[in-house]
């Protein structure tokens, strides 16, 4: 993944970021399409890397992509959409954690943003700026970012007005969002459960082991309703391409997160421990089986239970969806497919033995 896309921006010495497209079109290699939130992805990936095996040069990496984030977001740390400001606080919240980085000014003006989009009325925060739908891909990230920097009252009415407006009792899966007055339509997707795993399990560990219960319960049931709903023999599916790309690497990530750290010690605590570690174990050994190899280096598929497809030089970009992403004909050559495969490793790798 470094080799085929990570490079310098506009060959600014000291910067790096990732090429959304392999092999590359022109204009991707300009970063004339870059998608903020994938950078965000990037970073976090790269933190993996550096903690499981730290080197000078992967801390290097991490603190060149995070300067390139910033100048080619004109300057700012900010955009108009919460989601992505979430996603890239919570990547630099983790490099700071680590000592990559040191950026708390900026960890505090996208934490800021996201507390002053709280609709008191609606609740929930929207997806972007001057937006009325609200979404679990937003609130999600913010409920974890908010656990983790001392907003534990915020985060807790962040999941749980998911819970009472998103949880969906027939198949026990969290839905996408909605639009205030209209109906609610029916997405399910894996990212939108990682995130509430990831939240419920952070707002869990902050709490009296008393108070706990509730969210630990949600983990559990949440799990169940994942293997049953998202997976084949245990092996999570995938969205395709574009922005769906990175979606059940995201789920893999906060799986590992509950595996690791869901407090607890009843029978139900100690099985959704397991079941979260076997539903990663499992989705890395076939990612990796059916990943093909080039120069000896592995490309991942977007569905992890057949082999990849290798993408051609003459592969067309990205075509526009409906969320401004694009997602390209053969997913394999998208970058978030790639980070996808990367951070499901990486969560695997986190692991114990």
């Amino acid at each position: 993944m470094i080799t085929r896309h990570l490079r310098r921006l506009w060959g600014l010495p000291g910067t790096a970021l990732g090429v959304v497209g392999w092999p590359p079109r022109p204009g991707e290699r300009l970063f004339g399409r870059w998608h903020y939130w994938w950078q965000a992805q990037l970073i976090d990936c790269l933190i993996d890397a550096q903690l499981r095996e730290p080197t000078p040069l992967r801390r290097g990496r991490v603190v060149r992509t995070v300067r390139a984030q910033r100048i080619h977001n004109l300057g700012r740390w900010t955009n108009d959409y919460y989601d992505d400001m979430a996603w890239l606080a919570l990547a630099l919240t983790r490099a700071q954690a680590a000592g990559l980085v040191h950026r708390p000014a900026a960890v505090r003006q996208l934490t800021e943003r996201i507390l002053g989009a709280w609709s008191p009325e609606e609740g929930g925060i929207p997806w972007r700026v001057g937006d009325d739908f609200r979404n679990t891909p937003a609130n999600g990230p913010a409920a974890i970012l908010l656990a983790r920097s001392g907003h534990l009252e915020r985060a807790t009415e962040s999941v749980d007005w998911i819970r009472r407006r998103l949880h969906d009792e027939a198949t026990g899966l969290v839905l996408d969002g909605l639009h205030p007055g209209r109906p609610t339509e029916r997405d399910f997707y894996t990212y939108c459960q990682g995130v509430v795993l990831g939240a419920e399990t952070e707002i869990a560990l902050r709490q009296a082991t008393e108070n706990s219960a509730g969210h630990r319960l949600r983990v559990h049931d949440l799990l169940v309703a994942i293997s049953r709903e998202m997976s084949r023999d245990k092996v999570l599916r995938g969205h395709g391409g574009g922005n769906g790309g990175l979606f059940t690497g995201i789920l893999a990530r906060y799986l590992t997160v509950v595996a690791n750290r869901l407090p607890g010690d009843s029978a139900t605590d100690v099985a959704a421990r397991r079941l979260a570690r076997e539903l990663v174990l499992r989705s890395a050994e076939s990612a990796w089986a059916n990943a093909q190899r080039i120069d000896g280096l592995p490309l991942f598929g977007a569905d992890w239970t057949v082999a990849a497809d290798v993408p051609g030089r003459g592969s067309r970009p990205g075509r526009r969806t409906a969320d401004g992403a694009k997602a390209s004909p053969e997913a394999e050559r998208d970058l978030s497919v790639q980070l996808s495969g990367w951070m499901l490793l990486e969560a695997a790798a986190a692991l114990p033995a």
